[in-house]
């Protein structure tokens, strides 16, 4: 199973809405077939382990990562019916799949169909694998990641606003494989003001070339102050871009940016700003199951204060920047006791070049 699982690996990044499947066929002690998911629309990983297999699946034992599915709801058909014609004898599940269109289905028809089922095995790897299409399945939101450059003092920007570069390229380099596995970026208005980023996921040794799966870009501007020569905006293969606005947006400015191709989103208005929970539900509804934020000061407090964040990963430069002036890595009022401040859990730190990383989960 934990060749299986490092097979679905594979798919990271490329198989949202689906989640990353891999599957390995044994019979008599050997590996006869074996598969993982790409991207949606192509054979699971079941289908392409069995067609490797042959008529070597009959009597078998087939690995894999996530329930079979066996529904029609989809681009592909059911894995169930082309396991139990292949003649395997027995499948082996790690994790159950948490859709309700499947979960325990797939595994009590082929318990039906006179398969012996196994289940459970490996399934906290497994699920861990997929966290992020079990939390889009069971809220209908993404799954948030909020990723911040700081110093050790815990400042993101001098009192001039100057930010490039904090961290070190190594950092900057994992931000941008980053940004290539999950399925959008988020930033505020402001931070397109200050910092102008282009939020493209880029690869290389000086991150020049474009990666070739590019997130959707997003910016959370209430009012529509977006620039119109940010580079945001600019025409990127493969790089979409959204921005995310109230009805107190003017309408000509509106038109303006989507005259230049930009989609404009017009969200509730919650305190003079975007509901960020409308937000998040739109880009469920379209699928997005993974997102990033990478905005300011501003932008990470408001997410942190509606609980929309589930991971945090901080990069943590050897420097120290002081002054009141500063701006640090979450916005808006402190919290007047320490007992209201946000605690992380299953904390994971490692060194990554000069800087240290520091992640959990809230």
């Amino acid at each position: 199973m934990m060749s299986a699982l490092r097979l679905a690996a594979k798919g990271r990044g490329t198989t949202s809405p689906n989640p990353m499947v891999g599957a390995i066929v044994v019979n008599r002690g050997q590996v006869v077939g074996q598969g993982y998911h790409l991207r949606p629309g192509l054979p699971h990983a079941e289908v392409l382990a069995l067609e490797q297999a042959g008529t070597q699946s009959r009597g078998s034992t087939l690995y894999v990562t996530l329930e079979p599915c066996c529904h029609l709801k989809k681009r592909t058909a059911p894995c169930v019916p082309a396991i139990v014609r292949s003649g395997v004898r027995r499948v082996v599940i790690a994790q159950r799949d948490p859709n309700p269109l499947v979960n325990g289905r797939g595994a009590a028809a082929l318990r039906r169909a006179g398969r012996a089922v196994t289940t459970g095995i490996a399934h906290l790897e497994a699920e861990a694998l997929n966290h992020t299409y079990s939390h889009w399945i069971r809220t209908k939101r993404p799954y948030v990641i909020l990723k911040a450059g700081m110093t050790l003092d815990g400042q993101i920007a001098t009192a001039s606003g100057e930010a490039k570069w904090i961290t070190s390229k190594a950092s900057r380099r994992e931000v941008h494989q980053l940004r290539s596995e999950v399925d959008a970026v988020l930033v505020g208005v402001g931070t397109v003001q200050s910092d102008d980023p282009s939020l493209t996921a880029r690869i290389g040794p000086q991150l020049k070339r474009l990666a070739k799966k590019q997130p959707l870009r997003i910016v959370v501007d209430s009012r529509l102050r977006t620039p119109l020569n940010a580079k945001i905006l600019r025409r990127v293969d493969g790089a979409r871009t959204m921005i995310a606005t109230t009805g107190a947006a003017s309408a000509t400015r509106r038109r303006a940016l989507q005259r230049r191709g930009i989609e404009v989103v017009v969200l509730p208005l919650v305190r003079g700003r975007v509901s960020l929970l409308a937000l998040m539900r739109e880009l469920g509804k379209r699928e997005i199951t993974s997102l990033l934020v990478e905005g300011g000061a501003e932008i990470n407090a408001a997410m942190l204060k509606a609980k929309l964040v589930q991971r945090v990963r901080l990069y943590v430069a050897p420097s120290l920047l002081g002054g009141r002036d500063a701006t640090g890595m979450i916005g808006g009022r402190s919290p007047g006791r320490l007992t209201a401040a946000l605690t992380l859990k299953h904390i994971r730190t490692r060194s990554l070049g000069r800087d240290l990383v520091v992640e959990g989960d809230l």
